[in-house]
């Protein structure tokens, strides 16, 4: 008797042995993504419970070829098991029923759910065939549960950022907003606009002024604190390409304010060049400061608050709205009233023609003593990250962006200067200048950047001119 219940128990633990060596084997790859176990104390029972019941692929259906998402939890012996052929091998890891189960039946319907359902997962979420998502300035299509994504180089790369606010340049960068989305190549034809300097600009006779033997030279110089009241801040010119007359408008602007000793402090209107100064009618796709000045001399603008901008630059609305006639004593009259109804006066603003100032650092310091000057500078790729600080071009570190750098003269207006600790720890010399980029951008939309050294090019051309005032016109 008790050698017949040895022999019963030595044949159920190698039954029991040989068991968990067939079921507990592991497949050559893991289980996969796919694979959710159930870790709830109902489903868990539950599972359990159909140990005794034998159902695992009856459960969970039979697949066909190498399926590593057709696994469920073999609890029995605290492991997986699968129901597709690839377990058809030796020491084998399919369910206790694979065999009765999926070889017995021939013709079994298939899965009303396919374990892989159409369409594409990306960042842990499921979208439909077609889809498509945006990410930065490129578009990814789900098409045959592949992603298809152009490959635009964009113009925000936060690797670029990260680079300069982790290395000493002197100057932090910020992730705008209103860059996000944009490629290099719009960002360098919509955010910039003025034309490179003609050669009759080129050839233009340069002033130059020396320092009086009794005058000192300050450290800092703000034109906005010299002239409070008479100066205006950065506009917006936004996806519209024309910084050539955001400037010329705003330099003239305050050339007239300064010279009437606050008589005439209103802003002029950038919008009156872009719809009037360009040949076609449309120039949010670039123009030049040499012929914005001419328009100033010959035509005149008007005030900003009578000539306001549009919201949206389009060819329908940009027609000119605004003129002006001779009164043959050297004025200027508008022959139509202001395009914004709530402004009465319509006063043509007139300049003298432009003048070029020597790129020698002490004659541009002189020349801002007297007022603000327009100056075109190179934007290379950075630019558009520039938060605070003396901005110098950081290498960068994206090898596409070279291709796409062809739009990329652009005109601000500069305002003054000042010496600062910079990078590495170093006084460093800078110049003020103002943008047209918004407030929200840079230092509440001016910026620094390195003086004497023609960073970015911005001592090479300096433009200014002053404002044509009659007799009548004098304070």
């Amino acid at each position: 008797m008790w050698a017949t219940y040895k022999i019963l128990i030595f044949s159920y633990l190698t039954t029991e042995i040989w068991t968990g060596r067939h079921y507990l084997s592991q497949r050559e790859v893991d289980p996969g993504p796919h694979f959710t176990g159930n870790h709830s104390i109902f489903e868990g029972t539950r599972l359990k419970r159909s140990i005794f019941q034998g159902q695992y692929c009856r459960r969970f259906g039979c697949c066909e070829d190498r399926d590593d998402g057709c696994v469920t939890q073999f609890h029995e012996v605290n492991a997986l098991c699968y129901c597709d052929r690839f377990c058809e091998r030796e020491n084998s890891d399919c369910c206790p029923d694979y065999k009765s189960f999926c070889h017995e039946e021939k013709e079994r319907p298939p899965l009303t759910q396919p374990l892989y359902p159409e369409g594409c997962f990306r960042h842990g979420h499921h979208y439909e065939e077609g889809s498509v998502v945006k990410e930065n300035c490129n578009s990814c299509t789900c098409s045959g549960q592949q992603w298809q994504c152009s490959q635009h180089a964009c113009l925000v790369h936060k690797e670029v950022i990260d680079h300069i606010n982790e290395g000493d340049y002197g100057w932090t960068a910020q992730n705008y907003s209103q860059f996000w989305g944009m490629t290099l190549e719009e960002g360098f034809k919509f955010r910039l606009g003025t034309l490179p300097p003609s050669p009759v600009l080129l050839s233009m006779n340069e002033m130059t002024a020396s320092l009086p033997p009794e005058m000192d030279l300050p450290e800092v110089f703000i034109a906005s604190y010299k002239w409070p009241g008479w100066t205006h801040g950065p506009l917006d010119q936004k996806n519209c390409a024309a910084s050539w007359a955001f400037s010329t408008a705003s330099v003239a602007a305050d050339r007239i304010a300064i010279q009437s000793k606050g008589q005439y402090t209103a802003n002029l209107s950038p919008q009156n060049l872009i719809s009037c100064c360009a040949k076609k009618g449309h120039a949010c796709s670039s123009g030049s400061i040499d012929r914005a000045w001419w328009f100033l001399r010959k035509r005149g603008l008007v005030s900003h608050a009578c000539y306001p901008l549009f919201k949206e630059q389009n060819i329908t609305n940009n027609i000119c709205a605004m003129a002006s006639r001779s009164d043959g004593r050297g004025k200027r009259h508008a022959t139509k009233p202001c395009p914004n109804s709530i402004e009465k006066s319509n006063r043509i603003y007139q300049c003298s023609p432009p003048y070029r100032v020597s790129s020698n650092i002490l004659t541009i310091v002189l020349f801002l003593l007297l007022g603000f000057i327009s100056a075109i500078m190179q934007v290379h790729e950075d630019f558009f990250y520039y938060k605070t600080g003396i901005y110098r071009h950081v290498i960068s570190t994206n090898e596409e962006s070279g291709k796409y750098q062809k739009l990329r003269t652009h005109a601000v207006k500069l305002t003054g200067w000042g010496t600062l600790r910079g990078a590495q720890g170093r006084t460093e010399k800078f110049w003020i200048a103002a943008n047209s980029w918004g407030k929200s951008w840079g230092e509440n939309g001016y910026f620094r950047i390195l003086r004497g050294v023609n960073e970015s090019d911005i001592e090479k051309l300096i433009i200014a001119a002053w404002g044509q005032l009659t007799s009548s016109d004098d304070p």
